[in-house]
């Protein structure tokens, strides 16, 4: 009785072998076997929701700095950094700005690939020292910080019409201009990216005046300079 038992599962075991071992050496060779519908699912969504969403180039734009050195495009390639417009007599949001954009710099300071572009609105004020003096008793320590001026008319098409961030003159308003409070995040190939909503839909721009804005460029910054 035992001998046909041995006999039995011999049998059993060599069945297996011949129909279902060469499946499996087929999928190990496809790469498939560690890759089962359900695990290639989770995997995917997971690097949906982690990947940054590339918008589009950024626009191209030649302006000068407080050191009256000219800054364009060029200057930032290999780096990741990041926009604002803002103007150096703001009284309402550009302090704030300001501030949060010295915590993105205290974070990232001393890294060579990364670098800021503040682009004042009201160039007719900031001139290079002015703008120089305003980095001076902001504290500002980073070289690839630059506060840029230039052409207002050149500036606000640059704000309006190439990253569709509103900028204009306001006599109604104080300080006169009126402007978004938003960060335009940039990768090392100049492109604008950004990261998704709850919704799965690109923010576009990250918001400059709150916390959780900051928390989340800071978090998107590190993805970019690892890629």
């Amino acid at each position: 009785m035992k001998n046909k038992s041995y006999i039995g599962i011999s049998f059993i075991i060599l069945v297996f072998g011949i129909l279902v071992v060469p499946t499996i050496v087929e999928r190990i060779q496809n790469g498939s076997v560690t890759s089962a519908d359900r695990l290639d699912k989770v995997e995917s969504r997971a690097t949906t929701n982690e990947s940054l969403v590339l918008i589009g180039p950024c626009p191209k734009f030649e302006l000068t700095n407080q050191n009256n050195l000219k800054i364009t495009n060029a200057t930032f390639k290999g780096k990741v950094f990041v926009i604002e417009f803002f103007f150096t007599s703001c009284p309402t949001i550009c302090p704030k700005m300001n501030q949060s954009m010295l915590v993105i710099e205290k974070q990232f300071f001393g890294n060579p690939n990364f670098g800021i572009a503040s682009i004042s609105i009201d160039p007719e004020t900031d001139s290079p020292k002015v703008l120089k003096e305003h980095a001076a008793t902001l504290g500002v320590r980073s070289s690839n910080w630059h506060f840029l001026t230039g052409d207002i008319d050149y500036i606000f098409n640059l704000a309006n019409k190439g990253f569709n961030l509103y900028a204009g003159e306001n006599s109604k308003v104080s300080g006169g201009f009126e402007h978004s409070g938003l960060f335009a995040l940039i990768d090392k190939d100049g492109n604008i990216r950004c990261r998704k909503d709850k919704y799965g839909n690109p923010i576009l721009y990250y918001d400059g005046l709150e916390a959780k804005g900051v928390k989340e460029i800071q978090e998107d910054i590190k993805l970019l300079l690892n890629e």
